[in-house]
């Protein structure tokens, strides 16, 4: 097959307000580009509000995107559209035909499934129990089969599904049937060969690896980066594995985290939002947690919500070493040479730690968040900097190399000359 101009869905990712998921989607965008001639790509994604979507649809930098909505029920939509027919169409399909619901899920990319290459399911750790049972995206996968087209795992981690036995049955049996496991790191590849899955997997690394920063215009006039600078990024996701979802048990952890960090490394600090999206929030996060340092003279920024991801890149290639919870913060530290800490809640960060420094050493269980424990590991970290800088600069060349192989596995898969 030979063609110019080739289409390619990227499907079940996020809105840009996670920087991780824009991270992907421009990553994604210079593979293909590598590896085909002027592709064009649609991004059907799942958002909040139809205002998150059409933000994101106008203010979309590459021309050669096109931004779809997926259609998604919750209490809330269906009170606020009660009477649009398409609301009780999705209420009906729901209950008397799951087949036709996540059909009408997808409806908006269906038009294109004839003149498209490849459907490559994207959001990195989708397929996973992190975010409970993935039907939607198992669905999404039978779906473009149905219309007898690849459909690629990218970028991903996968599983463990251990903790349900008959659903990890259930997933060995469907990811048997996918076109392609394009893996991100080696702890999913040693899963997926656990439960036997081996002859679709393809190892390469995470595409956000491959996006570049871009310093923000103007930023000189908003604010400076003080020589010296440690970064830091907390998230409201962390209650979850800290404190049994108590949020505000997790902003007093965190306020003792950032004060001990600022206190007994002596520079600054400056708190870095990766996801800023209304459900999961981190600068609102971070900034409860620092209103409420009462009495307490500390050199604390909080990074402003409004830069993309490639300029909040740039802000974090500007540290001396970063410390994140958020895994697409720490790819982008990683990818800019900056020593980072990982606080790590899935198996996704310790797999791209061990591939790429051999050992989980600059990974945090969540148990072992304790702000004397995490300044001590920060402070041991910027003495070993150079180091560690000096490691970072001979091997994320072979990240980046590996993330771009993922188009020269997809072109032979797909048969495009």
């Amino acid at each position: 097959m030979s063609e110019d101009n080739p289409m390619f869905i990227l499907a079940g990712n996020g809105p840009y307000e996670n920087r991780g998921c824009e991270a992907i989607v421009r990553g994604t965008v210079k593979i293909l580009r590598e590896y085909f001639k002027d592709p064009r790509f649609i991004c059907i994604s799942h958002f909040q509000s139809d205002e998150q979507f059409k933000d994101q649809r106008n203010n979309e930098t590459d021309r050669t995107i096109t931004h779809l909505v997926s259609r998604r029920l919750s209490k809330k939509k269906v009170v606020r559209r009660f009477w649009r027919p398409e609301t009780w169409k999705g209420v009906f399909y729901y209950y008397l035909n799951k087949n036709a619901f996540f059909s009408w899920t997808y409806a908006d990319m269906l038009p294109y499934m004839n003149e498209v290459v490849a459907v490559l399911s994207v959001g990195g750790d989708n397929y996973s129990l992190d975010y409970g049972v993935p039907t939607l995206f198992t669905a999404l996968d039978d779906l473009v089969l149905k219309h007898q087209k690849p459909i690629v795992l990218w970028g991903a981690s996968v599983g463990p599904f251990s903790a349900l036995p008959d659903y990890e049955r259930y997933m060995t049996d469907h990811l048997r049937e996918v076109t392609g496991v394009f893996a991100r790191e080696s702890a999913t590849i040693k899963y997926l060969e656990e439960i036997g899955i081996t002859s679709n997997v393809y190892s390469v690394a995470d595409p956000a690896f491959l996006m570049e920063p871009v310093k923000p215009v103007g930023f000189e006039e908003e604010m400076s980066i003080e020589e010296g600078a440690i970064g830091l990024n907390l998230s409201p996701l962390m209650a979850r594995y800290i404190t049994g979802v108590n949020l505000e048990g997790w902003i007093k952890v965190a306020m003792k985290i950032i004060s001990e960090v600022a206190e007994v490394t002596g520079v600054p600090v400056y708190l870095i939002p990766h996801v800023t999206s209304p459900h999961s929030d981190d600068y609102t996060f971070m900034q409860k947690t620092i209103s409420r340092f009462q009495g307490i003279n500390h050199d604390i920024t909080l990074i402003p919500p409004h830069y993309n991801a490639a300029e909040t890149k740039w802000i974090i290639s500007q540290m001396t070493l970063f410390a994140g919870a958020r895994t697409h913060s720490t790819i982008a530290a990683l990818s800019s040479g900056v020593p980072t800490l990982s606080f790590a809640y899935s198996i996704k960060a310790q797999g791209i730690n061990r591939d790429i420094f051999g050992h989980a050493d600059y990974c945090m269980e969540p148990t072992d968040l304790d702000a004397r424990v995490v300044a001590s590991r920060i402070t041991s970290m910027l003495e070993e900097s150079t180091l560690i800088r000096r490691d970072l600069g001979e091997r994320i060349p072979g990240v980046r190399k590996a993330a771009l192989k993922a188009g020269m596995e997809l072109k032979h898969l797909t048969g495009v000359n």
